[in-house]
């Protein structure tokens, strides 16, 4: 049996919190553009709305993730993760208008939440991550 072939399920699912941020934050990212069909009014934007909703939750994820690599309490990793979403909210906000505030903001910091907790609660370290290998 090779090296490859030896590691357990475990060893293999196990991800950096920032990789985890990055996987966790493009999958709501993604959903939460995809929302938008919702609302008939936004369908000849749908591409840009489906577009920086994925990149937001990628940037928001791996920077929450980097967060949650360094400091090691739910707390913070949640809270980091609403206060990086709400920044980059605020970024699509300005390009999109204020009209679109609270539809925005709100689905984003959901998104970083979820991400600073799932950093926190199931991301390994760099250095747990190398050693379970």
């Amino acid at each position: 049996m090779t090296q490859a072939q030896s590691f357990s399920q475990e060893e293999m699912m196990s991800l950096t919190k920032p990789m985890l941020g990055l996987a966790v934050g493009g999958a709501l990212g993604l959903l939460d553009g995809l929302s938008g069909f919702f609302e008939p009014s936004l369908a000849p934007v749908m591409g840009s709305v489906i577009t920086f909703s994925l990149l937001k939750g990628l940037v928001g994820g791996v920077a929450t993730g980097y967060v949650s690599q360094r400091i090691h309490s739910m707390l913070v990793g949640i809270l980091a993760g609403i206060g990086i979403a709400a920044a980059l909210s605020l970024l699509v906000i300005l390009r999109a208008g204020m009209a679109l505030f609270w539809d925005i903001l709100l689905p984003g910091m959901l998104l970083g939440a979820i991400v600073g907790f799932a950093t926190q609660r199931f991301g390994k370290t760099a250095a747990s991550a190398v050693a379970t290998q």
